[in-house]
């Protein structure tokens, strides 16, 4: 497929995939006339990149763990699981502070429910 119908598969636009390229992300292989092509692989690829950007994932930490993507790499393991654990940790980290404050948003909202009734049985 060529990189309109990958763009127009995952939802990203061309000059994303283009910067994907540049930043080692994503590799595609080259027509005769240079028009880039791609395949199924590719798609799942873009979809765990976006992902990965979703969650705070810099690209720079997304390159280090591409050659890893697909399947481990012998030379590159060692950096690529640091990246890995590293992104983990971070990951992990976000969603504990995420659900501690969702626990206090629960905790407010709770609060200012039971507030609004007792107000509303003492005005009726």
């Amino acid at each position: 497929m060529r990189i309109g119908e990958l763009s127009a598969r995952t939802g990203v636009s061309r000059r994303s995939l283009r910067y994907y390229e540049d930043q080692g992300l994503l590799v595609s292989s080259r027509s005769a006339s240079g028009q880039r092509h791609y395949d199924d692989g590719h798609v799942r690829r873009v979809r765990l990149i976006q992902a990965f950007l979703a969650a705070g994932v810099s690209s720079s930490s997304i390159a280090a763990m591409v050659p890893c993507m697909a399947e481990p790499s012998r030379e590159k393991a060692q950096k690529a699981l640091e990246v890995m654990n590293h992104e983990r940790a971070r990951l992990s980290f976000a969603m504990d502070s995420l659900t501690a404050a969702r626990s206090a948003l629960d905790h407010l909202i709770e609060t200012n429910q039971k507030y609004l009734r007792e107000v509303e049985e003492i005005e009726s």
